[in-house]
């Protein structure tokens, strides 16, 4: 009778186990909701546009170039830097201030946590207007691409990690509330993306030359444009939040399905992490570009195989300095390459904290994980490492 009773107490045990469990998460699940719901008191809120210039020789004598920045300063501020949030492709600042679902955004979060908090939207995109497409022709509407990369990649698994996708909140389909208000929300993105980064870079610099020091909170396409910027300003760039930024370095990936998944974009990189010009020692030149050489095999089978530079490498001298943490999701395109942007960084003399949420217990995640379901959650990582990462602040 002695191995059933005690097969029996262990029954018991895990039972109890998985319950206290379970209600621990239903407590913290509370505590988010009644965090939300107490009033968020905002001592200054307001909008400008930086950046840009009336150009008198396009039709009509538009202003090109500009970005909208929308601005909330909390009651409470406990940090002396803001956050500037930057959103990516085919996407506005809103992003950042809602949920397709009706929750509290990242901004909120922020806020809530004492900092001032910056919302942009970028040079020719959203509240930035671009008259009569000055800046140049703008991309389609693209309903696949956006199912496949950002709502449910577990019902196309193009790339190795899509099948663990869980957190988009609804069915991930046309005719769902969440995904027809997340489809409302796309806005065209500048087809020229080399130009898109040169102006967004300079717009960004024009923001920071007026605000002051402050964290960069980056996106996706944006990752392409926070480099830049912070080797234009590395004084006023305190840290960089850059959740799966745009890579890899060199080459990008086109995804395939299974069996072979990956294949590298033919376009070429000129300064590895972007196209436009970043600050290396010894110095990229048209007579001395950047030279790139690819990994024989990839890290793990379901990764991408990196590009990095021969030894010695240049150095990107201006971001040395910057603490950096990059953020990956379990189940995005991302989870196959951004340790590639990584070890670039690395390799460049930039020291980078690499957070892969499914390593510390956040998982299910794609690619717009600020409007999942556990968006507070990944919020919460992020602010706790600035927290450590800019101490005093």
């Amino acid at each position: 009778m002695r191995q059933p009773l005690v097969s029996s107490l262990n029954t018991v045990l895990r039972a109890a186990s998985a319950l206290l469990i379970g209600a621990g998460a239903a407590l913290l699940s509370i505590a988010a909701v009644r965090a939300q719901s107490e009033p968020l008191v905002i001592a200054k809120q307001g909008y400008f546009f930086v950046g840009g210039h009336i150009d008198t020789s396009r039709e009509g004598s538009p202003t090109v170039g500009h970005m909208y920045v929308e601005f909330q300063v909390p009651q409470k501020v406990a940090h002396p830097y803001p956050v500037v949030m930057i959103h990516g492709g085919s996407q506005t600042g809103t992003n950042f201030t809602g949920t397709p679902d009706g929750r509290e955004g990242w901004a909120q979060y922020f806020l809530r946590r004492g900092y001032a908090v910056y919302v942009v939207d970028q040079v020719a995109r959203g509240r930035a207007a671009q008259w009569s497409q000055a800046n140049g022709p703008v991309t389609s509407a693209n309903l696949a691409r956006l199912e496949q990369r950002f709502v449910a990649p577990e019902r196309f698994n193009l790339w190795p990690q899509a099948h663990l996708h869980t957190q988009w909140p609804g069915s991930g389909m046309p005719g769902d509330p969440s995904f027809d208000q997340f489809y409302a929300s796309q806005f065209p993105s500048l087809a020229d993306f080399p130009l898109q980064q040169a102006l967004n870079r300079d717009a960004a610099v024009a923001l920071l030359d007026r605000i002051g020091p402050a964290v960069l909170l980056i996106h996706s396409q944006s990752g392409a444009f926070v480099w830049p910027i912070a080797d234009k300003r590395p004084s006023l760039v305190k840290a960089i939040l850059a959740v799966e930024p745009n890579g890899p370095p060199a080459h990008d990936v086109d995804f395939k399905g299974a069996p072979d998944w990956f294949a590298d974009n033919p376009h070429l990189k000129a300064y590895g992490l972007v196209d436009v010009p970043l600050t290396y020692d010894p110095p990229v030149t048209d007579a001395a570009p950047l030279k790139f050489m690819r990994e024989d095999k990839p890290e793990r089978p379901d990764y991408v195989r990196c590009w990095a530079q021969p030894e010695p490498a240049r150095k990107l001298v201006n971001l040395r300095d910057t603490p950096i943490l990059v953020v990956t999701s379990e189940a995005s395109y991302h989870a196959s390459y951004d340790h590639c942007t990584v070890r670039y960084l690395a390799q460049a003399g930039v020291k980078s904290t690499f957070l892969r949420l499914g390593d510390v217990g956040i998982h299910g995640n794609g690619h717009m994980m600020m409007l999942e379901k556990n968006s507070d959650a990944i919020a919460k990582v992020m602010v706790d490492w600035l927290d450590r990462a800019l101490p005093g602040g």
